[in-house]
């Protein structure tokens, strides 16, 4: 045991200065990266002030493509999912390190978008999540691209869609999906920061269970099964199930619904179900205790009908699925990123949440989420707000992370 902690700290100590060599070998970049910083904010609340509501994220595309065509990259792209890429070719062939930033946000199409001073904040909906990740995002295209940097492997920049909310991380889905190539380490930029590093995926199930019936007149039809005393038996149902806390796993009735008038019997009742886990086991037992307890409100409301009318049915529905995982934390491209967060100074987190990483995690790629540098609040309100904190940073930070995944060129 004592050899192998040997063994592994000389690893983990060679690594450490693999990547200093090539944080010190950027150092170029990193000043004209910094020199271009209010330019780079400035890009920001371009990006911020075009509506992007998950599915419509067509117009902030265009957008994307344009500055990545003007920075020089040839035959940029957009793939069946929508997603925008451009591509830094590399000597290996074949071999790809993708870094991603989501194109959406979680605002209606008519939210106002103007972003305003308050002090050293730029208040926007979008400003951080994820203007700021598609700011740092193009920033990197840009400065590869114009210095021509060589690296061993090709380096695709891909603005994605569909990952908030509905979207189901749709945009990441079709991206990794049957690719002639292989996909090495994969780097997704969301929202501001400098210090966490996002290697646990958290995965999200979620369904909508409806409850169909007759119906009818709360006093004339009594006695017919009633959908929305059913939803709600559900909803106490679920409330008791008791979640494990290693690994941490949720579970939420977000919605619940249904009926026509406080004078009818309702003939439709529903409720959406909530399910997340960083293990895909954990979500597998919670899923089918959820279907138990929805299918035992039907049993118990059925059990009290009058005779001869008719029983509820039951739907359940998957209105999203997320997958989840981990990139162990010794992992080359976690160390990698851990030791560019020491270069700049900052004490890495390491951490769990649900981004476009997901889904190359899921399928047993190397990847990671990282911010944009600078610091943010409020997330998916209307009052969120970027301060430009030496920004830079962490844009250098990502600089360092993606080439060295890559690799420079001999």
């Amino acid at each position: 045991m004592a050899a192998h902690k040997i063994a592994m700290s000389s690893h983990i100590v060679a690594m450490q200065a693999a990547v200093a060599r090539t944080h010190a070998a950027l150092a170029p970049l990193r000043q004209r990266l910094a020199a271009r910083d209010s330019a780079v904010v400035s890009s920001q609340v371009a990006i911020t002030e075009i509506p992007a509501p998950t599915g419509e994220e067509s117009l902030r595309g265009d957008w994307i493509a344009a500055r990545f065509a003007d920075a020089g990259f040839r035959n940029v792209r957009r793939d069946a999912a929508g997603n925008v890429i451009a591509r830094h070719t590399g000597t290996i062939p074949d071999e790809t390190v993708v870094v991603c930033a989501h194109l959406d946000t979680v605002f209606p199409g008519d939210t106002a978008l103007r972003v305003r001073r308050d002090g050293r904040r730029y208040v926007a909906p979008g400003i951080v999540d994820n203007g700021r990740g598609l700011a740092g995002m193009l920033a990197l295209a840009e400065e590869l691209a114009r210095t021509r940097l060589a690296t061993a492997r090709g380096i695709e920049f891909v603005a994605t869609t569909g990952e908030e909310g509905a979207g189901n991380l749709s945009g990441a889905k079709q991206l990794f999906t049957g690719r002639p190539d292989r996909v090495c380490a994969v780097i997704a930029i969301d929202g501001a920061g400098d210090e966490r590093i996002v290697h646990r995926a958290l995965g999200s199930r979620r369904y909508r269970v409806t409850y169909r019936g007759p119906g009818g007149h709360s006093w004339a039809a009594f006695g017919v099964p009633n959908a929305v005393h059913a939803a709600a038996i559900a909803g106490a149902a679920l409330a008791a199930i008791r979640v494990p806390r290693e690994p941490r796993t949720t579970l939420s009735v977000g919605r619940i619904g249904g009926g026509i008038a406080i004078n009818a019997i309702p003939d439709e009742g529903w409720l959406e179900v909530d399910l997340r886990s960083v293990s895909p086991f954990a979500l597998e037992r919670i899923e089918a205790e959820m279907r138990v307890a929805v299918a035992v409100a039907a049993e118990e409301e059925n059990a009290r009908r009058a005779a001869g009318t008719p029983a509820l049915t039951t739907q359940i529905v998957a209105i999203g699925d997320r997958p989840c995982g981990e990139v162990d934390a010794e992992s080359m491209l976690v160390r990698t990123a851990v030791a560019a967060t020491q270069l700049v100074a900052r004490e890495p987190e390491l951490a769990t949440a649900s981004t476009d990483a997901n889904v190359p995690i899921a399928l047993g790629i190397p990847a990671i989420a990282i911010g944009a540098g600078g610091h943010g609040g409020d997330a998916h309100s209307r009052s969120e707000w970027f301060e430009n904190v030496e920004g830079a940073l962490g844009i250098g930070r990502a600089l360092t992370i993606v080439v060295h995944a890559a690799g420079l060129a001999a």
